[in-house]
């Protein structure tokens, strides 16, 4: 994604080189890039909150509640 945002950010390079108004479109870059980050920040919460479960001894993750719990 980042990639294809710095090519998008040289296009409008070339535009403002040659006297286009692109100021709209870095708008957009921006807003791109804030929500690139959002979703990497959001990734690294789930990875960080997947490594927090309980795991058997075997390191697979314990899904749902164990068989042998009471209440």
């Amino acid at each position: 994604m980042r990639a294809q945002i710095g090519r998008q950010r040289k296009e409008i390079l070339q535009l403002q080189r040659a006297g286009v108004s692109a100021a709209s479109a870095e708008t957009l870059l921006q807003r791109m890039l804030s929500k690139v980050d959002d979703l990497c920040a959001e990734r690294d919460r789930q990875v960080r909150a997947a490594k927090e479960r309980p795991t058997y001894a075997s390191g697979k993750p314990i899904r749902g509640t164990p068989a042998n719990r009471r209440m």
